[in-house]
């Protein structure tokens, strides 16, 4: 006979299931980078924010995004490093910014956030300086065939 085919399954006391789930930097950083292209007047240092979408460069070699998580208390700091248009409110565009990141941050991760920490490192003369330059062109000399 066996001693297990009374017992109800249900009289078991499991152990609660722990969930895990862990979240890149890269994921962080498409995320500010989405965040960013919908703000005007505002571009990542160097370039790199248009090479990303262009897939010229890698993720995780993005400068001017940088990720700090906490996996104790569920929650991410954030610093972003901008490059931004003369004549912008930097207040204004800051909280603008900040509110935007951490909206889609929560949104998407389910992450608090305890920090946006933006850090404008240049001003550009008008909005087209914040498009990196073509990096191939056609001089007028050069031969074009029709």
């Amino acid at each position: 006979m066996d001693r297990f085919e009374d017992i109800d399954i249900k009289e078991l006391d499991f152990p609660d299931t722990v969930f895990v789930r862990d979240i890149e930097s890269r994921v962080f950083q498409s995320i500010v980078m989405k965040c960013l292209s919908s703000i005007e007047g505002v571009s990542l240092i160097e370039g790199t924010f248009f090479d990303h979408f262009l897939g010229r460069e890698a993720v995780d070699r993005v400068k001017g995004v940088y990720v700090e998580q906490d996996s104790k208390n569920h929650s991410v700091s954030i610093k972003v490093e901008l490059n931004v248009v003369y004549g912008i409110s930097l207040p204004a565009k800051s909280e603008e910014i900040q509110t935007k990141i951490v909206k889609d941050v929560v949104h998407l991760t389910g992450l608090h956030v305890s920090s946006v920490h933006v850090v404008f490192k240049n001003l550009v003369a008008k909005e087209e300086d914040l498009q990196p330059q073509e990096e191939l062109s056609v001089s007028p000399d050069e031969n074009i065939e029709e």
